[in-house]
């Protein structure tokens, strides 16, 4: 999730440049098709063969949250999720992760998890240890979704930070779990440093190197901060895969409840059979009740209008974030032990809309 715009390092000549780089300089990265072996604690979770390209008729089947690292998941090192510790070995992971994932079920009803990857967590020593929080997840039967984030600071830019690295992080993720069938790829969150064409031309290209993972377990991020689907669904090499939209109320001081629906909708076109929300939230900690109509509030207008429109159009959605320590959009918080957490919900009314926009529960009351 981002706060605020970061600006661009390149001019549009250099962008070009560099979007042409990344484009050329795949070849060899394709990964054989042979199935991904079993890890350390022989996990081999859902298996599919064969190509499939076939979506379902709706979305509604993701219902999920983001599990996230307590610095945001823009980071320059390994990303440690909420809970975790990069000390942790696989085994202690799976069993901590284990708890986090059940705890998602037992509270929200979820049965999706979005978790980050980087180059720095995949191609170093903890990925060993990180591929417990995957498999744990795809043990319990969850739907997983893999978006490699980049990094902060500089970096920090809606660019791929460095090819010579991002591919080989994509190897070696898609070798592990492209024949587990509860796992998705998603190329990169909020591509926002490339202008549309541009980030579809590397979504295609990302699709072209993997051809091996079927098409409807590729999330394709809309373009900008995820901010719009319409041009990705609008691109015939991109057809077959899901799309991913995000969507904040913190991107306007105030709308209403119309005006915040309207301002959704745009953003969707007429793609929303494929379109997954899988970040939006509102503040979580600070008392607001979204079970009860409060006009003069923008974040309440936000949350009930983007949850009925998400139920409206038959949507999937992964609420940011499920769990970040010290985030105040959190819905769940971490209690428990550090060897043996579990979650509590941090406002209960969040959580019913939640449940609403996944086809549970009550419409607000007036």
């Amino acid at each position: 999730m981002r706060r605020t715009p970061a600006g661009s390092r390149f001019t549009p000549r250099l962008r070009a440049a560099f979007v042409a780089l990344l484009i050329a300089g795949t070849s060899g990265t394709t990964v054989a098709a042979s199935p991904a072996g079993a890890t350390s604690s022989g996990h081999t979770g859902g298996h599919t063969s064969g190509h499939t390209s076939g979506l379902s008729k709706d979305t509604t089947q993701f219902k999920g949250v983001n599990w996230a690292d307590p610095r945001d998941n823009f980071a320059d090192d390994p990303v440690v999720l909420s809970g975790l510790s990069t000390s942790d070995t696989y085994a202690q992971t799976y069993t901590k992760a284990s708890r986090v994932i059940s705890a998602f079920r037992a509270n929200l009803g979820a049965n999706t998890v979005r978790l980050p990857i980087n180059p720095y967590t995949v191609n170093g020593r903890y990925w060993k240890s990180y591929r417990g929080v995957i498999d744990a997840a795809s043990d319990k039967g969850f739907k997983v979704i893999l978006s490699y984030w980049e990094g902060t600071g500089p970096r920090k830019d809606g660019f791929i930070d460095d090819t010579a690295t991002y591919w080989p992080m994509w190897n070696t993720v898609v070798k592990a779990y492209k024949s587990d069938k509860r796992v998705y790829f998603e190329p990169m969150n909020e591509p926002h440093g490339y202008t549309d064409t541009e980030w579809a031309d590397i979504a295609a290209k990302w699709l072209d190197t993997y051809r091996q993972v079927p098409r409807n377990r590729v999330f394709v991020s809309g373009a900008g901060y995820n901010d719009h689907v319409t041009t990705v669904c609008a691109d015939p090499r991109l057809k077959g895969t899901y799309l991913s939209l995000h969507h904040y109320g913190f991107w306007k001081d105030y709308a209403t409840y119309d005006q915040w629906v309207a301002d959704l909708k745009v953003r969707i076109g007429d793609c929303a059979n494929r379109t997954v929300a899988d970040e939006f939230g509102s503040p979580m900690t600070t008392g607001l009740d979204y079970n009860k109509p409060t006009p003069d509030n923008n974040f309440i207008n936000y949350l009930q209008a983007v949850t009925d429109t998400f139920r409206e159009l038959k949507m999937g959605s992964v609420y940011w974030p499920g769990l970040r320590t010290d985030d105040t959009y959190s819905l769940q918080t971490l209690t428990g032990t550090p060897a043996h957490p579990w979650l509590t919900t941090t406002n209960q009314s969040g959580a019913d809309r939640l449940a609403w926009s996944w086809g549970r529960g009550r419409p607000v009351q007036p």
